[in-house]
Order: C-alpha cells, then structure tokens, then sequence
C-alpha cells in the first residue's frame, strides 16, 4: 500500500512539536520514531553541509538512501545556532515546543547560550534529551564515539562471533538502533511524567554505551554472582539447546531454537528422533545444555540429508522451532511479509516513491503512518519561518548572512 504525503494529523502523537538537532543516526532514529506515529518534528541542520548522514552510502543518482529512512516524516530547515540570529531563532521555536533532541558533545549547547536553565525559563515543561556515547557526566563524558565504540565498551562485541575467533560487530551499528529505542521511549516516559504528576520539565542523559550494556541482560548479574565471564561461543545460544545454525543439503541456511520442554519435543519429531524425546540426557534444558554438541549432530545430520523446503516442511508439520536466514531479499518475497505490509512505499521528492519498514508496532485505534522518506537540505526552512513570522524579506536576508 503506497501511503500519501498528507500533513493532515493522525496518531497518538499527533500535537507533540519535537525538534530534532542532532545527527547521524541514535538520536535523529529517536525522533523519527516519535514522526512515525503523528509526533510534528522540525530537523535543523547545519546550512551548507548539513547531517553527516547524508553522505553516507549507499547513494542512488547521487541521493543518500539511508538518510531516506533515518529521518522520515520530519520537517527539514536550516539554522546555524553558533550565531546569535540562529540562537535567538532557536528559542523562539523552543518556546514553541514540547521535546528538543540533541547529541551534541557535553557542554555544547550551554557554550552556544542553550545550558539547561536557559532551555527551561524559555519553556518551563521541555522535555531536553541529551544522547551522548558516555553520558554527560563522568571520566569519559567528554568523548565522542559511535556505535561500534557503544558496541565494543557495552559489551556486545566481546560475546559476538566464533570461539576461536576475533571479535565481530553486527552488520549494521545496531548499537545507534537501540539507542534510538530508548530514546523515544525515556522521551514518552517523560512526557507521562509532566501530564500525570504536574513535573515541570525533564532532562534525559542517555548514554548509548549503557544502552547497548543494559540490553545485555543477564551478562551483568552472570559476573557479580558466578563471577564468570562470558565469551564468544559462535552461533550456539548459551541459554538452551539445541540452538544452532545448520546448514541444509542445497547450501542453505536455518537456525533452530527451542528452550522449553514441549518445543524440544516438536523439534525432536520433526528430524524423525521422536525416541530421543526420553532419553535422559535431554530430560530438561539443564541437561540438553550439558549434551548439546552431541544435539547438534543430531540435528546437523538431519539438515544436511534434507534442503530447505523439506526441513522447513518437516518442522511445520510438527509446530517446531526453525526459521531460514534470509537476506532482505527474502525478507521482501516473503508471503508474510507481504501479507502484513511490513514494507510500505513512502512518497518521495527524488524518486516518486521508495520502499521501507513499516510502522512498529502496529496500534488499532490510532495507528502511525510513514508520512514521507527524508527530503534535501532546507526543504522546508521557508515555512517553518513563516510559522514564526518572518517575513519574506527576513528569511531571504537570513539566508544571505548564511544564518539559514
């Protein structure tokens, strides 16, 4: 379904005026998120060069496509806030507004005459989110870094790839992706805050660093209690067993899973081992996790006899536990994919229309919408000073001082 570019509100979010001043990908992801779901949010950048992200690859005719997606369903302007016109433009439109998204260095903002005081005698409810690597305090608040740093100090790197082996990042800066989740999420927090107990504003230090190390979980009670450390143990889950990727006889890939008792049974009927369901050795997890080499080749024997369509069909058959690797060109031929419109095609100023994910999650009564895929430098700098009250003689003199 090709969804329209229509301003008109919709959402849960519809109302919240958010500007976004940050850059690359965590925090500007945040306010995208908010955007998904009806949230106005205004992007200023730089004039002349503008986000980082724009010249990051890959690139169609020249258009940055990541940048498409990162920043959707904003408004685009410019503003140089080292200026004092930029600056006293700045609070204008904070007054205005409800969130302000930042990830400046710390200390930043303040130096420019934006500190935290001054934010909030211009409006005393904003809600401020800071996202740095390390958080505004601290030994390391001054330092920059990116998510394969978050990746690497957080902890996610270390556990990450073959035993024997270097350790190895995601394939994408997922780190910057989580950062951005609970972006929006301590934004909303915040928000509910202000409405149920009547708070004046709030100020919200994310550290993309701890983000990435408190989605680890159990890694950090693992240490304090067993004092153990954990390392890198390949494609095999460290939790439940069997977990493993297999290979299939036409050179496919599958992983398999299945933590509780009942799953290990399906998945045991599925590869025709219905006897070993007993055995016990595989009586409960705590015992497949001391057998599991010994599961995998099971398993593995089974994979590697069979190509894909037919363990996939056995497993179905059996309500197992399996899932094919797919490439994103699966992910876009597959029928449930298709079926839930988990890809949509947004409209776009360069190319007519371009497709991308969908809203998550989906909401019944009030849903979001991609309202448009990230547009040029400036776009809308124009109306967004108009909607203050510039003249048009005051933005084309603003755009000569190189303000806009």
């Amino acid at each position: 379904m090709t969804q329209t570019g229509s301003t008109t509100a919709f959402g849960p979010l519809a109302g919240l005026k958010v500007i976004d001043i940050a850059t690359i990908i965590a925090a500007p992801f945040a306010a995208s998120l908010l955007a998904d779901f009806g949230a106005d949010v205004t992007k200023l950048e730089i004039p002349g060069r503008g986000d980082g992200l724009r010249y990051f690859p890959p690139f169609k005719d020249d258009k940055p496509l990541w940048w498409k997606v990162t920043n959707r369903g904003k408004r685009y302007g410019t503003l140089d806030l080292r200026r004092p016109e930029g600056l006293e433009i700045m609070k204008r439109m904070i007054a205005e507004t409800d969130v302000l998204v930042e990830n400046f260095r710390p200390g930043t903002l303040a130096k420019w005459g934006l500190d935290r005081e001054t934010l909030w005698q211009i409006n005393p409810k904003l809600v401020i989110l800071r996202v740095s690597a390390f958080g505004q305090t601290g030994p390391k608040a001054s330092q920059g870094g990116f998510a394969r740093i978050f990746e690497a100090m957080g902890g996610l790197t270390h556990i990450t790839g073959m035993k024997d082996s270097a350790p190895v990042h995601p394939g994408y800066p997922i780190a910057d992706a989580i950062g951005g989740l609970f972006g929006a999420f301590s934004i909303l927090a915040a928000l509910y805050g202000i409405v149920k107990n009547g708070t004046k504003g709030e100020e919200i230090d994310l550290a993309l660093t701890e983000a990435t190390f408190r989605l680890l979980e159990n890694l950090a009670i693992e240490y304090d209690q067993l004092g153990q450390v954990r390392e890198r143990d390949g494609n095999n889950n460290q939790y439940t067993a069997p977990a493993n990727v297999f290979q299939t006889a036409d050179g496919r890939f599958v992983t398999v899973t299945g933590s509780t008792d009942s799953m290990f049974a399906a998945n045991m009927r599925a590869i025709d081992q219905a006897d070993l369901i007993t055995d016990p050795r595989f009586a409960d997890n705590r015992h497949r996790m001391e057998y599991r080499d010994e599961l995998d080749a099971i398993f593995r024997a089974f994979m590697e006899a069979h190509t894909l369509q037919e363990v996939l069909d056995a497993f179905a058959c059996e309500n197992g536990a399996i899932g094919p690797i797919y490439s994103v060109e699966q992910i876009f031929n597959d029928a449930q994919v298709q079926d839930r419109e988990v890809i949509t095609a947004v409209p776009d100023d360069d190319f007519g229309a371009v497709r991308m994910q969908n809203v998550v999650p989906r909401l019944t009564r009030n849903p979001g919408l991609v309202r448009w895929a990230a547009k040029d430098l400036g776009s809308d700098t124009d109306t967004i000073l108009a909607q203050l009250g510039f003249s048009p003689d005051d933005v084309a003199k603003l755009r000569t001082a190189g303000i806009i």
